[in-house]
Formats: structure tokens, sequence, C-alpha cells
């Protein structure tokens, strides 16, 4: 029991340090800052898994995964063997031994993979056999309970589930899931745009048609609603991703991914679940794809996008710019521990400096 308190109390702090570290203006002395962990890597690393301070893994292009278990110090090249090739956009991490990863593509390019030994060896769990699939983001309720989404296969978004850990999978009935829009998909640009919170909630977040939409489960997926964002959508912009404090407060980015392109109203926010969205009052200047809300930080979160990142105090609310520094995915571990990647190999874990 003791050692329980102790891990709440450090977890508890930890958060608290994300939180006053956000609160820092970002020119100041001292405050917010990615410390780089540099991967020896040039992939693009658009999937992360934050396990804690000392562990981390990475999903990205050209068959890339790579798992640090000394605070980014060294990384070690995990890959599956017959992985050449694919892009991993999204992985979901339970320790340092146990994950599951997401390939994405067109027809049999959508796989997940599990591994229960650190990545030395990995077992298919999923091989997608629907040329009309693809496949984007994952997530998991626990490490037993997961869900993994396709864009709309005869006009409803597919979810496939497992109640094994990730080594099978099945389709889930359709008739629960509302209709598509015309156009409207998931973008596979941070391994968030499905995500879970607690042991039965899921959120979907969409763009690509003629309105940015969160789909939202309550029963791991069987049944949904779906309802519009203040995001502007299309071909190219919508909610890119999401992240939830709990079953009601949640935090919705995106925009346009397009360089140079502007990105109005590039953040959202919600408190009943996702049943309605306003816009954030002042939100990011520009396009972000990833999103974390640390556990214990309160209502500090942070956002990240090839631009910039930026943090809230207002739980999404307001912005305020902290790096300028690329990257497409944030992730925060149950300690509070935030990491962040992206492209050439970038790789980083939020530190705090203090003034003076």
């Amino acid at each position: 029991m003791r050692a329980v308190v102790r891990k709440l109390a450090m977890a508890g702090v930890c958060g608290a340090v994300v939180a006053a570290s956000l609160a820092v203006p970002a020119r100041a002395a001292g405050g917010p800052s990615w410390r780089p962990a540099p991967t020896g890597s040039d992939a693009r690393f658009r999937g992360l898994a934050a396990v804690g301070h000392d562990v981390a893994w990475l999903a990205g292009s050209g068959g890339t995964v790579l798992r640090t278990t000394d605070g980014g110090r060294t990384w070690q090249n995990v890959a599956p063997a017959d992985g050449a090739g694919l892009e991993f956009r999204d992985i979901e991490a339970f320790d340092a031994r146990r994950a599951v990863l997401l390939a994405i593509g067109e027809g049999d390019a959508s796989r997940v993979y599990r591994t229960s030994d650190g990545g030395r060896s990995w077992t298919l769990g999923f091989k997608n056999d629907d040329p009309k699939a693809f496949y984007d983001c994952v997530t998991f309720f626990d490490s037993r309970h997961g869900l993994a989404m396709s864009d709309p296969v005869d006009g409803r978004f597919r979810i496939i589930s497992t109640s094994d850990g990730g080594r099978s999978w099945r389709v889930l009935p359709s008739k629960g899931m509302p209709p598509a829009l015309e156009g409207e998909a998931g973008f596979a640009a941070s391994g968030q745009c499905l995500v879970s919170h607690g042991k039965r909630d899921v959120w979907l977040a969409t763009g690509g048609g003629s309105r940015s939409r969160v789909f939202h489960s309550r029963d791991r997926g069987l049944t949904w609603t779906v309802a519009d964002t203040p995001l502007p959508s299309g071909p190219a912009s919508g909610v890119f991703a999401v992240a939830f404090r709990d079953s009601r407060h949640g935090i919705a980015v995106g925009g346009d991914y397009r360089p140079g392109e502007p990105s109005p109203k590039a953040a959202a926010t919600t408190g009943d679940g996702g049943r309605t969205w306003r816009v954030a009052s002042r939100p990011p200047a520009e396009y972000r794809s990833g999103v974390a809300w640390p556990a214990y930080s309160g209502p500090a979160a942070v956002a990240v996008g090839p631009t910039g990142s930026d943090g809230t105090l207002t739980a999404g609310r307001t912005w305020k710019s902290f790096d300028t520094g690329s990257f497409d995915t944030v992730d925060c571990a149950s300690d509070g521990t935030c990491w962040a990647a992206g492209e050439q190999g970038r790789a980083a874990r939020l530190t705090f400096s203090r003034a003076g």
C-alpha cells in the first residue's frame, strides 16, 4: 500500500511540474522546453507511446520502430522483421515489453502487430483484406481491450476490436455507427484520431468532408453518436487529434496541414463528453497535429505541430506558444512525463528549467 501511495504522490508531483512549466512565459529565462533525445534515425515519427520518464516507443516511416529504456539517451531498433517499407503511424505501449503497433495503407498494408518481449519478436494480429479499408489509429482501454479504426467502408467508419491484447481482432457491426459525410476520413497524422479514456469511452476525430466532427462511443465502439466541431473542414483540414482529461472534458486540435495555409479556429473544447464543442477563444496560431493532457495537471495541456508547440492552462480555451521546433505527435505517461516526436528522427522530452 505504501508503494501505491508513493507512486500516486509522485504522479501528482509530475503533473504539477508540467502545469507549472506551461505557466512560465515562453521567452522567460527558464520555463518549458523540449529536451532533444537524438534517435540517430531520419524517419518521420507520427506514432508515439510514452510509458514514463525512462521508457518510450516511436513508430515511423520506412518500417521504423524504436524504443528507449533510459530516458532517450539510447534507442534500440525493434521493428518487426517483415515491416520494411511499412508506414507505422500509431503505437500503444503498456510497459517496456508490451506494445501494439499499427501500420497504415491500402489493402494489406494496414496491419496490427503485437510484442511482449520489448520488440525482439512481433506477432501479426491483423492484416486487412478489404481493399476499401484504410486504418488510421489504434487505442486501448487497458492491456487487453482495444480498438482500431478505418476510414469509411460502404459509407461508415469501420471499427475492429480486440479483447486479448492485440493477438486477434474482429470487425464490429456497423449498424451502431452514424453515416459518414462525403469525403470524411480520419487523419493518420499523430496516432490521435482515435482515443479512449477509462474503461469504455472512446472518441473518433474526422475531417475531409463538409464539416469536422467527433464521434463518441460509451460502449467500446458498439454504438456511436456524432457532433460537429467549429474547426474548418476540407480535403486537407479538420480535427487531427483529440485528448480527454476525463469522460467529459476534451480538447480537439487541427487545421489545414498544407504548409503556409492558414488554420483559423485550430482548437476547440468540450465539457460534456463531446456532445457540443466550442472554439478556443485564443487558439494556436497555426495547424496542430497532436495534443496531450498530462495526468494530474488539471487544466494544463500541450499541443504540437510542424511549426511549433503550444501550452494551455485553461483546459484548451487559450493557448500560448513555447517552442518553434517541428513535432507531429505528443504523448504523456501516467507519471506526467511528456514526450514528442516528428520529422527527421526528432524525439524529445518536456522539461522545466527555473529562471535564474
